[in-house]
């Protein structure tokens, strides 16, 4: 068989899986625990946060881990909830379904003939009662890479939250979430030869809300023993 699917699922690589087996053996203990034992585990979590956030000129802190892209896009749209969000027509269902749930009014921005979304476009859609502007950075489909940086400035300029679901672009293209003026980033473990069922929201200075309520985990944004094997199988294919 010859596997020309990458943009659906990539294989993991072998350092992945290696790292990922370490951690199991290792690192096992519950970081959340008090005593001295669980701090291999705790480092452990600190260096996965630290690989993925600099790809993404990010700091440490500002890392939330997922159990994948989907529970990173619909906790990034809760910023919206109850509001307005402006939302590009061309965005994964785990956006647009997301959006329709939780959204009172949501407006959908078409691509144009290349498929591209335009800036004037999404400022035309904004409204007073707008709570967050989503364009994702690179299309599932068709690939195209959307200009997000524009459409962040317009964001800042306006005041509005801007989330950008990276799932297809992270570790494939350059992302810079300052320069991009991006306040929420998805991505997943499993696009850039990670393993599945772990992904990571990007949230600058506590623009996130929590999806997952419970003992206070990743910040207290996502309740939850934490998955260390599988973010550590994401920090090793981030930094690789």
């Amino acid at each position: 068989m010859i596997y020309l699917d990458h943009a659906a699922t990539t294989p993991p690589d072998a350092r992945v899986i290696e790292a990922m087996g370490r951690c199991m053996r290792l690192q096992w203990l519950n970081p959340s625990a008090a005593y001295a034992a669980a701090g291999e585990a705790r480092r452990a979590l600190r260096q996965a946060r630290r690989e993925v956030a600099a790809l993404l000129n990010a700091e440490a802190g500002e890392i939330i881990f997922t159990s994948g892209g989907t529970e990173a896009n619909n906790q990034a749209m809760l910023a919206a909830r109850g509001g307005h969000a402006v939302v590009s027509a061309i965005e994964h269902p785990s956006v647009l379904n997301a959006a329709r749930a939780m959204c009172a009014g949501v407006s959908l921005v078409p691509p144009d003939a290349d498929g591209r979304i335009s800036p004037d476009e999404m400022a035309r859609a904004l409204r007073d009662d707008t709570r967050l502007i989503s364009v994702q950075l690179a299309n599932n489909e068709t690939g195209v890479i959307q200009p997000v940086a524009a459409i962040g400035a317009l964001a800042r300029k306006r005041r509005i939250p801007f989330h950008c679901d990276a799932v297809q672009a992270f570790g494939h293209v350059p992302i810079d979430v300052r320069a991009m003026n991006i306040d929420l980033l998805s991505l997943s473990g499993h696009k850039l030869y990670g393993p599945r069922g772990i992904g990571a929201l990007y949230a600058r200075n506590g623009a996130a809300q929590a999806l997952i309520r419970g003992g206070g985990q990743e910040l207290g944004l996502r309740a939850g023993t934490e998955n260390v094997p599988a973010a550590c199988g994401l920090g090793v294919a981030a930094s690789l």
